[in-house]
């Protein structure tokens, strides 16, 4: 019999692939920096793929603010509710910082040295969309007592 306290295997296997498409967006959107040269096309494919990301992180934020499982996570452990309320506080931000590099890539007349601004602020806001899912990661594995295998 399964304790009660473990996540559900269909839970995990959620959170897993949640975190797996994350990491396969993040990962093609830094090749597409990478190979473009801030043409017009480049610029499209790349806004494209920051608004789809932008999109499905928003979508992903809400389901976590309306039960999902940092909410549950505090449920079986109250004392996380600070970190997991912390967690939670970043989603604006880290949509905001997606919004100024949509609003960096709208610029017609893009040159190489817009391009290479854009390119870092899309490094700098994945550092922050990583540390940000490290924290919450935590608090989920604290909250169901199990290591998932998530990297620290």
């Amino acid at each position: 019999m399964v304790s009660s306290s473990r996540i559900d295997p269909v839970v995990l296997g959620h959170l897993l692939a949640q975190h797996h498409d994350l990491h396969t967006r993040l990962l093609a959107l830094k090749a597409a920096f990478a190979a473009g040269r801030g043409t017009a096309t480049d610029r499209d494919d790349v806004r494209a793929r920051c608004r789809d990301l932008r999109d499905s992180l928003a979508a992903h934020f809400v389901a976590e603010e309306q039960g999902g499982y940092l909410e549950e996570s505090i449920a079986r452990l109250p004392r996380l509710s600070i970190a997991a309320r912390e967690v939670m506080h970043e989603h604006p931000r880290l949509l905001a910082e997606l919004d100024a590099l949509l609003e960096r890539l709208s610029i017609k007349d893009i040159r190489d040295d817009t391009w290479a601004a854009a390119a870092r602020c899309f490094a700098a806001f994945t550092d922050h969309l990583l540390a940000h899912e490290r924290n919450e990661n935590a608090v989920v594995q604290q909250g169901f007592n199990e290591d998932f295998g998530f990297p620290e």
